[in-house]
């Protein structure tokens, strides 16, 4: 995690360490530089990994420099949103989505954890 950013930068080499392994929920946020909903959503996914900091772990993957783990999650349009719970996805958002919608699945997944 760099100083300047609540989320953490995941890639093929440590996605199972941080996302299947963790302990508490993990949202995953799949982009690509060039994505202009992804830049959209951008903000919103800052915010989302600060105010859930301690409950909710929040990663971004660049799918062009991780095609594995992309491709192993089916993502074929970006952004794509993927919720985790014990190393097993339990949600899934494709788009640009207001960030209610996002706080409302996360906290379905806080409060059932």
């Amino acid at each position: 995690m760099s100083e300047h950013t609540s989320y953490l930068t995941l890639t093929d080499e440590n996605f199972y360490d941080i996302v299947v392994e963790a302990r508490p929920p993990v949202l995953v946020d799949f982009w690509a530089d060039w994505c202009g909903p992804c830049h959209m959503i951008a903000p919103t996914i800052e915010e989302l990994a600060r105010e859930y900091q301690g409950q909710v772990i929040v990663g971004k993957l660049d799918v062009d420099e991780n095609p594995y783990t992309t491709n192993q999650y089916g993502v074929r349009s970006i952004p794509t949103l993927i919720l985790f719970k014990n190393g097993q996805v339990v949600d899934r958002v494709i788009g640009a989505v207001p960030k209610q919608i996002l706080v409302g699945k996360l906290n379905a997944l806080t409060e059932a954890a």
